[in-house]
């Protein structure tokens, strides 16, 4: 088994807003935007991919999606994809397994990523194939997002975990306003120009027109009117705006082994270390990042202290209150002590949640990020799914 991977090359679309610029692009066209870019960064070509992982979290009426981005990116017809689904870890889930076969030389060179349109997943007829004789014929949303196995609104979850917490409606409002100010800042600073790969999108008269930059943030936002806001769907601290927007995009990277790595005489951008997967209760999703946190750095041998920057995804604004609140065991000023090096650019409630996308942004984000510091390490950490998380710690030298 050898070493760390090594991150070769990243990239991803913007963000788009939920009905935005990129809502009638198909999964495997989006998908194969950032997978082009980030191999033509790293100077290499789609015959020299092994295989490629990618994620998605709602499919839709889309088959095959990893299949058919590698042969729109170019990668040639005989090589491998397979499609990951883990819900909003799916990109994460992606690194993970890509990583492993080039951990045990299976393979030399891989991309992982995901692709996610919120805006093209349709309503489902379950009734409609063998007919529905008396009443009415319903149609399924699967985007009234709530646990496929419980049935309870996601938000809800999010909601009652935090009050369980003591995490409150004015606490998850200001970490909501810190993140659309820290993004808004990251931007102005040039942060997220290495991340975007600008999409050419017809617009309504058929004009192509490039969208270069993420449609969703609303720098604009203040305590006030997020304060003014009401809860969703019943819970009891979650609005609208503490909460993040059904996004469209997609993120890739490329893997190497240190071998292939050495060989091509390039050490990256940065290595990956540990990767852990984590699952249990199905109603827990704001501390379920933190257990997948606490095995990563288990399993790397280090502690929070050896953490230079963390990424905890804003799936809602308790989540990082909460997972940050675990990590310091209860305590509440080395809990704020830790929330002054996680989300330092913003976080999904900003720039958007383009599900099972997020994860691989964070690893892109933190990355970037480090790399601006001249080196460290960051963690990454994600929830998703029913009662499911995912960490990666990565090196920038």
């Amino acid at each position: 088994m050898t070493g760390d991977v090594v991150v070769l090359a990243t990239g991803r679309t913007p963000f788009g807003r939920f009905g935005g610029a990129l809502r009638d692009l198909p999964l495997p066209e989006l998908g194969a935007i950032p997978v082009g870019a980030v191999l033509h960064r790293a100077g290499l070509t789609g015959a020299d991919v092994d295989e490629l992982a990618f994620g998605v979290n709602f499919p839709g009426s889309e088959r095959s999606v990893a299949r058919q981005v590698l042969l729109r990116a170019g990668i040639p017809e005989e090589k491998v994809a397979y499609t990951v689904d883990r819900a909003c870890c799916s990109s994460l889930a992606a690194i993970t397994l890509a990583s492993r076969g080039l951990r045990l030389d299976d393979t030399a060179l891989s991309v992982a990523g995901a692709v996610e349109n919120l805006s093209r997943v349709p309503y489902f007829v379950h009734e409609a194939r063998f007919g529905n004789r008396i009443g009415d014929i319903v149609l399924t949303d699967q985007l009234v997002v709530s646990c496929p196995h419980t049935g309870v609104p996601r938000a809800v979850q999010a909601g009652a975990e935090a009050t369980e917490y003591g995490v409150d409606r004015a606490e998850q409002d200001d970490w909501a306003l810190r993140s659309q100010q820290r993004y808004a800042d990251a931007l102005a600073r040039g942060c997220f120009d290495d991340e975007i790969v600008p999409v050419d999108v017809p617009d309504r008269n058929g004009r192509a027109v490039r969208l270069a930059a993420d449609e969703v943030p609303r720098p604009a936002t203040t305590a006030q009117q997020l304060a003014a806001l009401p809860t969703v769907y019943g819970s009891a601290t979650v609005t609208a705006g503490n909460a993040p927007n059904m996004s469209t995009g997609a993120v890739a990277l490329v893997l190497a082994s240190e071998g292939e790595a050495t060989r091509r005489g390039t050490t990256g951008l940065a290595t990956v270390g540990a990767c852990t997967q984590v699952s249990g209760d199905p109603q827990r999703l704001a501390s379920m990042p933190a257990r997948a946190a606490q095995r990563a750095l288990a399993r790397a041998g280090l502690t929070l202290a050896d953490i230079d920057l963390i990424e905890v995804n804003e799936a809602f604004a308790a989540v990082p209150l909460v997972t940050t609140l675990v990590l310091a065991d209860g305590d509440r000023d080395k809990a704020r002590r830790l929330r002054e090096r996680t989300n330092v650019n913003g976080g999904a409630v900003a720039v958007g949640h383009p599900t099972g996308a997020t994860g691989g942004r964070l690893v892109m984000t933190v990355i970037n990020e480090l790399r601006r510091r001249g080196g460290g390490r960051g963690l990454v950490t994600i929830c998703g799914g029913v009662g499911e998380a995912e960490s990666v710690i990565v090196t920038v030298r």
